[in-house]
């Protein structure tokens, strides 16, 4: 298999092409119809890049574990990247890490230390006086980090990256 920094990165570039043609596909539906139907398929498409955003993650753990020979590949790779000196990377690594936590868990403490940083992260989570991140959004669904292309872009370079540094992928 090729590296799954580089994999991970032209999937995410073609899941996300593919999606923004379905989405403008029932976004040109939409002007003669509100079916429910396409209520459905909208915010079908947004979970669709939720459970991308996981499964990037979850992936990436798996093969760290293996590469790095242990039982937490995101700890060591936490580690490694403290020992070269990388901050940056490495708090975009965390900052994402918990993102991703709390998009499979839902509150506790990563949602926690992520309210508390909100205002500094390259993406959005829901504060808790917040039941939207756009109102009146029909797309939105139930999460409380706002999962967009941007963020699955992130979450592709951040992987990608950290592969690079540790893996020399």
């Amino acid at each position: 298999m090729h590296a799954f920094s580089d994999l991970v990165q032209r999937s995410t570039a073609f899941s996300l092409n593919a999606l923004a043609v379905a989405q403008d596909d029932v976004m040109e539906k939409f002007k003669t119809s509100a079916a429910t139907s396409l209520v459905k398929a909208v915010q079908m498409i947004q979970l669709q890049k939720a459970i991308s955003a996981v499964g990037m993650f979850s992936m990436f753990d798996a093969i760290l574990q293996d590469q790095l020979q242990c039982p937490d590949g995101f700890n060591k790779v936490k580690a490694l990247l403290e020992a070269k000196d990388e901050p940056i990377l490495n708090e975009r690594f965390s900052d994402l890490q918990l993102a991703i936590n709390v998009l499979k868990h839902g509150k506790g403490r990563s949602y926690d230390a992520l309210v508390q940083k909100a205002g500094m992260l390259p993406f959005r989570v829901k504060q808790p006086s917040e039941s939207f991140f756009n109102e009146g959004d029909l797309a939105e669904i139930s999460t409380l980090v706002e999962v967009d292309d941007a963020f699955l872009l992130l979450c592709a370079e951040v992987i990608h990256d950290v592969s690079v540094s540790i893996l020399g992928d």
